[in-house]
């Protein structure tokens, strides 16, 4: 029992966190020592792929388009990445100090790269309609039409994919997955970059209640490998969970900074909330000398919106600073599986207030605003609609509707998969990657509610 108890890891180790090896490349795996690193080869991957190009059409929060400019996946996603790579630089600096004797301490230089590309990716996954989107898939398998599926899928597993479908698990195997035609390994990513997103490391039938996992069973065994290889921790004796890779409390902060306060400031923008509201949440996260600086800047800075602007940029650098360096001194938690929550949750008491009134102002005022739950209805009845015909279509695909409609599917998504696992998965892979203005499109022609130009 000793033995046994010598073999299991008790922490994981940054020398094996960090590795450039790439998913379905292994073979050709080396060390290569190149001006431009493997880590920001993957964050130009991503930055010229289609899937990331199509975000700049995917609701964020705010309904697109308008004509005040608001953030969409894209903007967010690219700002989500520079605080990610302050983050991640900052804590290479301390780390790489703490480390210096190490002879992998150099890895260390290429957290900044690494956290900045799974931020690009962290929401490659979503579907159209913002976070609705994904509601609207799980809820249309759990309490809509898509019930009717649940006797023929006997698989508990393959069921829990489809009614806690997650942004998430669906970034990580749109990342991954050999759709038809293209290469395997997908993106071909570093392990260290996939292993950074996977923010729920376990998969749907270990799902917390509410909902939330990193991957689908079909994914599973890749992200095992990948877990395995970098030496990430077991959470349990399920062979299903794992405690999450480090840099994932990084990917997630710079996401929680970057919504909560970049939402506050799209609210402004749209006369959601005022801006004296707007000016006493930011002014909270700071003391009162802090304060006093920042406002005799504002005596300069006449324009509203550039005061917002100057605000904004100093609450994310504060969250960055206290970020970084709790993250540092929690590096051995982190590295053991023992921190819990996320990092925004534990940083100094007034950031965090000021934080938490700002998260209760949003879902009050910006959350459940009018245009907001337009969307949501909208995009509810939209992600349906398109679930309802091409189900159908993949189930009875001699129908002559049938045949018409999975004409329209690009062909590297497997409609004609040998089980019906298969056949779903590549509906909702197919709608997942709609822009919302795809979708909107294809429901109105699918209704006769359009019809191509003449």
């Amino acid at each position: 029992m000793n033995t046994q108890a010598k073999d299991i890891p008790t922490q994981m180790h940054w020398d094996r966190l960090i590795t450039s090896k790439r998913f379905g490349m292994e073979k050709y795996h080396d060390e290569r020592h190149h001006t431009r690193t493997d880590f920001q080869r993957d964050y130009d991957r991503l930055v010229f792929s289609a899937p990331f190009r199509r975000l700049q059409n995917k609701t964020q929060v705010f309904p697109l388009p308008g004509s005040i400019f608001v953030h969409n996946r894209l903007t967010h996603s690219l700002e989500v990445s520079c605080v990610g790579r302050s983050l991640g630089n900052n804590v290479s600096t301390t780390l790489s100090e703490k480390y210096s004797s190490e002879p992998w301490c150099h890895k260390l230089y290429h957290l900044g790269a690494i956290t900045s590309a799974a931020c690009l990716a962290h929401d490659l996954g979503n579907p159209p309609f913002g976070h609705s989107g994904e509601r609207a898939i799980s809820t249309y398998f759990s309490e809509g039409n898509g019930q009717v599926l649940k006797k023929e899928l006997k698989n508990e597993h393959h069921w829990q994919d489809f009614t806690h479908f997650e942004g998430n698990a669906n970034a990580f195997r749109l990342l991954t997955h050999q759709f038809h035609g293209r290469r395997p390994g997908g993106f071909a990513l570093t392990y260290s970059t996939l292993a950074s997103i996977v923010k729920y490391p376990y998969s749907s039938i270990q799902s917390t209640k509410r909902g939330k996992s990193g991957f689908f069973t079909s994914e599973k065994k890749d992200f095992l490998r990948i877990a395995n290889d970098l030496g990430m921790l077991p959470e349990g004796d399920s062979g299903e969970r794992y405690h999450r890779h480090p840099l994932v409390y990084l990917v997630e902060a710079a996401d929680d900074i970057c919504y909560q306060i970049m939402d506050i400031e799209d609210a402004h923008k749209l006369k959601i909330l005022d801006t004296e509201t707007v000016k006493g949440l930011f002014l909270d996260f700071f003391d009162a000398k802090r304060q006093q600086h920042i406002l005799d800047v504002l005596k300069v800075v006449t324009d509203l919106n550039e005061q917002i602007v100057y605000l904004r940029s100093c609450v994310i650098g504060t969250l960055i600073d206290e970020c970084s360096a709790l993250f540092c001194r929690e590096e051995q938690a982190l590295l053991e599986g023992r921190f819990t929550g996320s990092l925004v949750e534990h940083i100094s008491d007034r950031p965090c207030q000021a934080y938490r009134h700002c998260s209760e102002i949003a879902f009050e005022k910006i959350y459940k605003s009018s245009d907001v739950l337009d969307i949501e209805l909208a995009g509810n009845r939209i992600i349906s609609v398109l679930l309802d015909k091409f189900l159908d279509a993949v189930r009875y695909p001699d129908k002559a509707y049938s045949r018409l409609l999975l004409n329209k599917v690009p062909e590297q998504y497997e409609m004609h998969a040998p089980t019906l696992y298969g056949k779903v998965q590549a509906v909702i892979d197919y709608i997942s990657g709609m822009t919302d203005v795809y979708a909107l499109d294809l429901y109105r022609k699918i209704n006769g509610m359009s019809l191509p130009s003449l």
